[in-house]
């Protein structure tokens, strides 16, 4: 079992920049590939980013693409979303997710944590 908490939401106004973290507790984290997902009112739960278990691979949404990067420091147990030029298309629950390998699905992940809201004004 992995306890996924996510951190660091909130309000900011366009172009502006946020990063999130997701902190993991319980099974070894350099064990599990890491994602991001988000979720706006009305909308279905997608894609935004993940990373490989050892940080060396990265994947994106178009969407998001060469905005938000993904890291993660295995030592702390962590995962980061670091989102820049924010937009107001960008306002969603944001999700971190654990799986065993990395993966562009919501089905590809076991473990999710409770989401933190980000909001994008205009």
């Amino acid at each position: 079992q992995v306890q996924l908490v996510e951190s660091g939401g909130g309000l900011v106004q366009a172009g502006g920049s946020l990063r999130l973290s997701c902190a993991a507790s319980g099974r070894t984290f350099s064990n599990y590939a890491m994602g991001w997902f988000r979720q706006a009112p009305g909308k279905e739960r997608e894609f935004v980013g993940a990373i490989s278990r050892s940080g060396g691979i990265t994947y994106y949404a178009d969407s998001v693409k060469g905005r938000f990067t993904v890291s993660r420091d295995n030592a702390k147990n962590t995962v980061y979303l670091q989102m820049n030029s924010l937009k107001p298309e960008d306002t969603a629950v944001y999700y971190c997710a654990a799986g065993s390998r990395t993966d562009i699905h919501v089905y590809g992940y076991n473990y999710w944590g409770q989401g933190t809201q980000v909001t994008v004004s205009s």
